[in-house]
């Protein structure tokens, strides 16, 4: 990964870090139709410091990168402390901000033939049914799952690995949408992020499944 300095532009910044964008988001630069503006001009225009714009995106990719430890041998409770912080409130931050970004897409370059046509359609629709799988653990699974009551809960864990299942379908199916997540040569800024954006949030999801069904699930049952 290239290191961030002023003289990049905001869309190659987009584009290269995967945090950037949020960051953009916040603070209100634009990195679609400006993209071509370095991050020193960009700053200065908004009254901002480049080199804390900089760090702040440092930040969020050091926190993306972070979402992915090696959890095998962490005490239940923390590892499902872990999977809360890491991915249920990641993925509520994310996911509408992806479906944002698909809706902008596919209303400025809906003539396009490239345009990921009813993506943010199946956006919306992942949303919810993740939102609903997320309270279940939350409401159900997790709390029987600190009383230590792990033989009562094969049932519900079953559940949740046939809706893990689901969940994979339809990370292929938005992957499809967004045709592997190519973009094309005419995409502007906030196309491309948003590429970028939905292969990390594959990658947090899939890291997310794998945490559940292969180490806590497992651990939960053996007692």
């Amino acid at each position: 990964m290239q290191a961030i300095t002023p003289q990049h532009s905001l869309a190659d910044l987009a584009v290269s870090h995967a945090g950037a964008s949020r960051v953009f988001h916040r603070h209100g630069l634009d990195f679609c139709c400006g993209g071509q503006t370095s991050l020193q001009d960009a700053c200065v225009a908004a009254g901002l410091q480049a080199p804390a714009i900089a760090s702040e995106i440092e930040v969020e990719q050091q926190a993306t990168e972070q979402a992915f430890v090696q959890a095998d041998e962490m005490p239940i409770d923390q590892l499902v402390d872990h999977i809360l912080e890491n991915f249920h409130a990641a993925h509520r931050a994310e996911v509408p901000r992806l479906l944002a970004m698909a809706r902008k897409v596919e209303s400025v370059h809906a003539e396009k033939p490239s345009c990921p046509t009813g993506l943010g359609d199946h956006l919306e629709y992942m949303q919810g049914e993740l939102e609903q799988h997320m309270l279940k653990e939350e409401e159900i699974l997790f709390p029987m799952i600190r009383a230590g009551h792990g033989a009562m809960a094969a049932m519900p864990i079953q559940v949740m690995e046939h809706e893990h299942h689901d969940h994979g379908r339809n990370l292929a199916r938005m992957r499809e949408l967004a045709h592997d997540f190519n973009a094309p040569p005419e995409a502007c800024g906030t196309w491309q992020a948003l590429y970028l954006g939905l292969d990390e949030l594959q990658q947090a999801l899939m890291q997310h499944i794998h945490l559940e069904n292969n180490v806590l699930f497992p651990r939960v049952l053996r007692g």
